[in-house]
């Protein structure tokens, strides 16, 4: 890739950063009402990507296999306990992964 290339390619990607950070403000500016859709899609939204993340992650366990879907399962009941007890998202997820990833690699070898 030439000087030229990557900095037109630089260019190309700060636009677009802008724009997407830019164009709610425009589209929906501060001193008129949220619309309707925008403000249902901001409620349910977040919840629906979560639902999505879960079944993506736990899509491909195999039950066949010599650990039986026990680390994802703990890992999963772990999270959801924890998010349930202290509401803290971030330290929930943090606390699932690290669980996983102790679970997979030194107790389920």
């Amino acid at each position: 890739m030439t000087f030229a290339e990557q900095l037109i390619t630089i260019a190309v990607v700060v636009a677009g950063t802008m724009l997407t950070r830019f164009i709610p403000f425009l589209l929906f500016p501060a001193d008129k009402p949220t619309p309707p859709l925008v403000a249902f899609l901001g409620k349910v939204l977040p919840a629906a990507v979560m639902g999505m993340l879960v079944v993506y992650s736990l899509k491909d366990i195999d039950f066949t296999a010599p650990a039986h879907g026990l680390p994802e399962t703990v890992a999963v009941a772990l999270t959801v306990l924890l998010q349930l007890t202290l509401k803290n998202l971030l330290a929930t997820i943090a606390v699932g992964t690290i669980a996983y990833m102790l679970l997979v690699q030194y107790v389920f070898m």
